[in-house]
């Protein structure tokens, strides 16, 4: 067996030599993303309360975390309950303190006569990628910019649940849930519900990834597209010549958790390859069997078939 240790112990000193030349440096996490999370603070957006409870940094793996995150029982004062912690940052917070002041709770009371009491969440932060794919950028999960809200909860203790009621059309919670989405698009940058993929068919994603400017303001993500009578009037273009069409949906960050090093340069300094190596072919020499009277059985106690 020893044989076979040399070999992975050459490499993990290669791989090291490799890091101290700079080709395995660690992936640095977006300044914007600090920078939204200082000036949230500044400004005093959030008040830490026994719902908005400070955390300390998360830093990793690769480019994850955030530099001050929340976990969160609750918001509204504590009157909207969280049907599970979740740990997000200081401007999430804000965006979701304002979709539900101004837009969750002047529907519920227009549609049902009473408030939501409750935000039912699959989560929020969470290292990984673009909805769980392999090779896929990291999601605002990844900072704790971003949440899955799959429900609500009335003061009557009614339940409105996304993947059961919003295909219900002509229903209030259709309406309800069709509204409250409209709405989210006017407060997030990105929001995808049932119908925008497959993989958001019980569950509004709703985040604050950076998608730029257009001449009428911030670039927003909505998706299925609200119907007309719920869409607020355009706002006054800046003059500026239009922005771009994006292909891209999401802006988040493309490192990799654990980016592999870069192939090694095989053609040396000069750019030419090495010169190859001659070597003559010589037919195997026969076999010298041992005496019929010398003892052949094997000197490690180990079975011939395991001693390698």
């Amino acid at each position: 067996m020893a044989r076979s240790v040399w070999p992975k112990v050459a490499a993990g000193a290669a791989l090291l030599s490799l890091a101290g030349c700079g080709w395995l440096e660690r992936a640095e996490r977006p300044a914007w993303r600090t920078q939204a999370e200082n000036v949230c603070l500044a400004r005093g957006l959030v008040q830490p309360s026994a719902y908005i409870e400070p955390q300390p940094e998360i830093d990793g793996p690769g480019i994850c975390g955030l530099t001050h995150p929340f976990k969160v029982s609750a918001l509204a004062g504590g009157a909207v309950a969280v049907d599970k912690n979740v740990t997000i940052g200081c401007p999430l917070i804000v965006a979701l303190e304002s979709w539900l002041a101004d837009i969750v709770q002047p529907y519920a009371q227009a549609d049902f006569g009473e408030p939501v009491v409750e935000l039912e969440a699959f989560g929020a932060y969470s290292c990984r990628s673009v909805d769980n794919m392999y090779g896929a950028p990291l999601s605002e999960h990844s900072f704790g910019n971003a949440i899955d809200v799959s429900g609500f909860r009335l003061a009557s203790g009614r339940e409105i649940v996304i993947v059961r009621d919003w295909k219900k059309t002509g229903t209030q919670e259709a309406a309800f849930l069709r509204e409250v989405h409209a709405g989210a698009c006017q407060h997030f940058t990105t929001v995808l519900g049932p119908g925008a993929d497959v993989f958001h068919y019980n569950h509004f994603h709703l985040d604050l990834a950076m998608h730029g400017s257009t001449s009428t303001g911030l670039r927003r993500y909505c998706r299925p597209n609200p119907p007309p009578d719920l869409q607020p009037p355009p706002g006054r273009p800046d003059g500026l010549p239009p922005a771009p069409d994006l292909d891209e949906p999401l802006d988040v960050a493309r490192a990799a958790l654990r980016p592999d090093p870069p192939p090694l340069d095989l053609h040396g300094l000069s750019g030419a390859l090495p010169p190859p190596v001659a070597f003559e072919v010589k037919p195997a020499p026969p076999p010298v069997l041992p005496p019929d009277d010398v003892d052949s059985s094997p000197t490690s106690a180990i079975p011939l078939s395991k001693d390698d």
